[in-house]
C-alpha cells in the first residue's frame, strides 16, 4: 500500500513538472513572437572624428635649391713624360706618390752619357764649320783683290790701245803695233772675266759655309735640348700622383712617369637637367653665374665649402643628358679635397615669390590637398607643385594662402570628413638671460677660479674673464662656475 502511494506521488510530480515546462515553453514562444513583432529601436549613429595635424599655408618667397652629385677635378694637371729614352740614375726627394714639389724641383734625371757624346761631336763639327767659313771669307777677299787688279790691268791695256791708234792716225805708228795693243786689251778683258768667275765661286763658298754652320747650330741646339731633357723638373707647385718610375729603370720616349696636379686650382664638375639649367640661366642671358655649396660627406657635421659657377661644358656626351657645369673652389679647399672626390653640390635657383611651403605628404598624387573648411570639415583644393625640395614642396593655388592644410594625407581622410585639427604651438622668442650684480668678494672668487683652472681653454677663459668684469653678469654662468668650485 505504501509503495502504491509513493508511485502515485511520483507520477503526480512528473505530470506537474511536464505541465510547468509546457507553460514555460508557451510563455517563451509568446514573448519571442511579441519581440519579433515589435520594431527595432532606432540608434543614432555617431560620426567619427579624426585628430589631424594641420598647418597654415602662408604667402612667402622661397629659394629653390638644386641638389646633385659632383666630382672634384683640378684645372691644372700635367703628365710628367720622358722626352728622351734612357736609364733613370736619380730620383727627386719628393718623387713619390702624393709627394709635394715646388716649381723647379728635380723630379728625376736620366743617364746623360749619350747626350753628352752627341753634344761633343756636334761641337767639333761646329769648330770645323767655323774654320771653313773663315777660309771662305779670306778666299773671298783675295778674289775681290784679283778682280780689282785685273780691272786695273785692263784699263792700262785699253789706254795703250787708244794711244797706239792715235799715233797710227798721225803716221807715227804702224798697224802691227795697233793690233798688238788690241790683242793685249782683249786678253786683259778675258782675265777680268776669269777673276769675276773666281769671285763668284768664292761668294758661293762663303754661302755654303754659312749654311753648313747654320745646320750645325741647329744640331747643336737639338743636342743641348736632348741633354737638358735628361733632367726633368716640376713646372709648377703641385702634388704627384700615378708615380711609376724607379731608380735604374729603363724608360722609353714619351713614357708617362707621373701626374703633377695643382691642388690649389680645384673645381667641381656636376650635371643638371635641361629644365634646371634653363631655370639657372633664365635671368643671366644664357650665362651661368652664382654660388654653389659643396658638401663633403663623411666629415663631422658635413663640412660645406663655397664655390662659384664658372662655365658650361661644350658638348653633351654620348648616352648623357642635361648640362655639365664647372664651378671654381677656393684655394683653401685643397686642405680637405683631392682630385677625384665625389661630393654633394647645392645650387640656389632664382627665388620664387607668392608660394607656399608645404610638406610633401600634404599633396596627393593627383595634385590635390585637403584644406580645413566650415565646421572643421575637409575640402579638396588643387595646387600646382613648382618645386620638390626633399620632404617639402613649393606650391601655388587659388585661395590657398591663409588656409589651414592637412600635413599628412591618409586613405581615411577625404572631402567632407570632420576632423579635430591639431595646430602647431607658436613658440615665443626666448627671453633674455637673467643678469645679476656681483659683490667684489664674489667676483674676486670667480675670477680667481677661472684664472687657476687648467681645464678651461685659453680662448674660453678670456671670454669668461671679460664677462666677469662687467657690471651685470649672466646668472646661469655664475651658477655653472660656482657649481665647479662648490660655491
Amino acid at each position: 500500500m505504501r509503495f502504491l502511494q509513493r508511485s502515485l506521488m511520483g507520477l503526480f510530480l512528473l505530470a506537474l513538472t511536464l505541465g510547468i515546462l509546457a507553460i514555460a515553453g508557451l510563455s517563451l514562444r509568446d514573448a519571442v513572437r511579441e519581440r519579433l513583432a515589435q520594431k527595432p529601436p532606432a540608434f543614432k549613429a555617431r560620426e567619427r572624428v579624426y585628430a589631424v595635424n594641420v598647418l597654415t599655408a602662408r604667402r612667402q618667397s622661397a629659394t629653390p635649391v638644386i641638389k646633385t652629385f659632383g666630382e672634384i677635378r683640378s684645372r691644372r694637371i700635367l703628365d710628367v713624360r720622358a722626352p728622351v729614352a734612357g736609364t733613370v740614375i736619380e730620383l727627386g726627394q719628393n718623387f713619390v706618390e702624393g709627394g709635394r714639389v715646388a716649381k723647379g724641383d728635380l723630379l728625376l734625371r736620366l743617364d746623360p752619357s749619350d747626350a753628352l757624346s752627341a753634344l761633343a761631336s756636334v761641337r767639333t763639327d761646329q769648330s770645323a764649320a767655323k774654320d771653313e767659313l773663315r777660309q771662305a771669307q779670306d778666299a773671298l777677299l783675295l778674289a775681290r783683290d784679283d778682280v780689282a787688279g785685273a780691272e786695273a790691268q785692263r784699263a792700262l791695256r785699253k789706254a795703250a790701245l787708244v794711244r797706239k791708234r792715235a799715233l797710227a792716225k798721225r803716221g807715227a805708228g804702224t798697224e802691227a803695233a795697233v793690233q798688238t795693243a788690241a790683242l793685249a786689251e782683249a786678253a786683259a778683258a778675258q782675265m777680268v772675266l776669269a777673276k769675276r768667275q773666281a769671285l763668284a765661286q768664292a761668294v758661293a763658298r762663303v754661302s755654303r759655309a754659312k749654311t753648313s754652320l747654320a745646320r750645325i747650330q741647329l744640331r747643336l741646339s737639338d743636342a743641348e735640348r736632348r741633354l737638358a731633357n735628361t733632367t726633368i723638373r716640376a713646372e709648377f707647385d703641385g702634388v704627384l700622383g700615378s708615380v711609376n718610375a724607379i731608380k735604374g729603370g729603363v724608360i722609353g720616349r714619351n713614357e708617362r712617369l707621373a701626374r703633377l696636379i695643382d691642388p690649389k686650382a680645384l673645381e667641381v664638375v656636376f650635371r643638371v637637367s635641361n629644365a634646371q639649367f634653363y631655370r639657372l640661366v633664365s635671368r643671366t642671358k644664357g650665362q651661368v653665374s652664382g654660388r654653389v655649396r659643396v658638401q663633403i660627406e663623411g666629415t663631422e657635421g658635413g663640412t660645406t665649402l663655397p664655390g662659384v659657377m664658372d662655365r658650361v661644358g661644350a658638348e653633351v656626351g654620348t648616352g648623357e643628358t642635361g648640362r655639365q657645369i664647372f664651378a671654381r673652389l677656393r684655394a683653401t679647399a685643397a686642405r680637405l679635397l683631392r682630385s677625384g672626390d665625389f661630393v654633394t653640390v647645392s645650387v640656389d635657383e632664382p627665388p620664387l615669390s607668392n608660394v607656399a611651403v608645404l610638406p610633401a605628404t600634404a599633396v596627393g598624387a593627383d595634385g590635390n590637398i585637403l584644406v580645413l573648411g566650415k565646421d572643421n570639415r575637409l575640402k579638396s583644393r588643387h595646387v600646382t607643385v613648382l618645386r620638390k625640395q626633399g620632404d617639402r614642396v613649393l606650391v601655388r593655388g587659388e585661395n590657398l594662402f591663409g588656409r589651414e592644410v592637412v600635413k599628412t594625407r591618409s586613405p581615411l581622410l577625404g572631402t567632407g570628413i570632420q576632423i579635430k585639427p591639431l595646430r602647431e604651438k607658436v613658440t615665443t622668442q626666448a627671453s633674455a638671460p637673467a643678469m645679476i650684480r656681483l659683490t667684489p668678494e664674489r667676483r674676486a672668487t670667480l675670477v680667481g677660479f677661472v684664472k687657476q683652472s687648467k681645464h678651461i681653454p685659453q680662448d674660453a677663459k678670456a671670454r669668461l674673464l671679460a664677462r666677469l668684469k662687467q657690471d651685470q653678469v649672466p646668472a646661469d654662468m655664475v651658477k655653472r662656475i660656482e657649481s665647479r668650485i662648490g660655491g
